[in-house]
């Protein structure tokens, strides 16, 4: 949409790739558009973002970025905001970035941005060190112990998208010998790695490697802990489990 389009509202839906961040576009106005964020803030964001803004009608003189179905957010967020501030400079165009909520709210508020516009700029410069700061106050202790507590949920979150794909492998492979349901396989799986105190995905690269045609079957400790998983869902759900399983997938 230019600068003369009538001004009847449209909307363009933008799928822009699948992908953990889904960007649609809006033109309510002859200068003023809305980009309506969904998913995740992570690595690939900004090129999701870069697309959006290119298809942009210029000049366009507001533009609006709802991120309120934004669920997680990584340092990839920063780039994310870098990039509508340095279009807004480049443009011209007054930028706003509203609706954060949840985790990503969290991570603008430990980081001193303003959660409810960060485009604003830092709610309060980090004080200088001097005389009268030689003590951190209890309110900078805290936010320091948030900031902890939040890099440490980013990181697993970051090793479960990892392991999700080989976990999601093991539990069709469990479901598929053993007839069990989606829910049950990660029972089994979990529970198998409990008994054999051995890492979740562990446990599920060592039943998809052993369902390999050449595979080596899982080590002695996780077909155990593996039969007694599956035992016990079978006892819990009265399944008898396929007749062609086979020791690679712990039965």
């Amino acid at each position: 949409m230019t600068s003369a389009a009538p001004p009847t509202p449209t909307t363009r839906p933008d799928v822009r790739r699948p992908g953990p961040l889904v960007v649609e576009v809006a033109a309510p106005g002859p200068d003023r558009a809305v980009l309506t964020a969904r998913g995740e803030l992570t690595h690939g964001c900004a090129d999701v973002l870069a697309e959006a803004l290119a298809g942009l009608p210029t000049p366009v003189g507001r533009v609006e970025v709802d991120l309120a179905g934004v669920t997680f957010m990584d340092t990839a967020g920063r780039e994310f905001l870098d990039m509508l501030a340095e279009y807004g400079r480049r443009h011209g165009t007054e930028m706003s970035a509203t609706g954060w909520r949840g985790q990503p709210r969290r991570v603008l508020e430990l980081v001193g941005l303003d959660a409810a516009d960060p485009l604003r700029g830092p709610v309060r410069p980090p004080a200088a060190p001097g005389a009268g700061a030689t003590v951190p106050s209890a309110v900078a202790r805290e936010r320091a112990e948030q900031l902890r507590e939040l890099r440490e949920e980013v990181e697993q979150l970051r090793r479960a998208m990892v392991s999700r794909p080989v976990i999601d492998q093991a539990r069709g492979i469990l479901m598929a010998a053993h007839g069990c349901t989606s829910e049950e396989a990660w029972e089994i799986l979990r529970e198998a790695s409990q008994v054999s105190n051995t890492k979740l995905r562990t446990v599920a690269a060592a039943v998809t490697a052993g369902a390999a045609a050449q595979g080596p079957p899982p080590p002695p400790h996780l077909r155990t802990a593996l039969r007694t998983a599956i035992a016990r869902r079978r006892g819990a759900t009265g399944a008898t489990g396929a007749t062609g399983a086979t020791d690679r997938t712990g039965s």
